[in-house]
């Protein structure tokens, strides 16, 4: 899967919404669910400033397992994110796929190196 990345201002703040979205697919909806999470991520980025990343990623010992790294601005942004008729589809539209999902509220111990992680890519 492609990451969906948007560069992030230089000067960066202790504002970051950042976790890990853990999926477990149901059996029979695993490509379907790609194309979903590739979607979104990719339109999320493109369209909204305050989406950093979402960068979607499947666990290569458990396929139907999927991780995504998520890094917002602020709480605001990830408030309109979840209001963007994008988000929305995408969430109505795999209800039925997903198995589990656990929202792993995470806390960047280097923030301020995020601008050099994205200058290397």
């Amino acid at each position: 899967m492609l990451a969906a990345c948007n560069k992030p201002n230089e000067k960066m703040n202790n504002d970051l919404i950042t976790r890990i979205a853990e999926i477990e697919v149901n059996d029979g909806y695993l490509e379907a669910y790609l194309t979903a999470a590739h979607n979104v991520g990719t339109k999320s980025v493109e369209s909204e400033p305050g989406v950093i990343c979402i960068f979607p990623m499947q666990v290569k010992a458990a396929p139907n397992t999927i991780r995504i790294v998520e890094i917002y601005r602020n709480a605001e942004a990830y408030q309109a994110h979840l209001q963007t008729p994008h988000f929305l589809e995408y969430k109505q539209g795999t209800l039925h796929m997903v198995k589990s999902l656990q929202l792993v509220a995470t806390e960047p111990l280097a923030p301020e190196a995020m601008p050099l992680i994205f200058k290397k890519y």
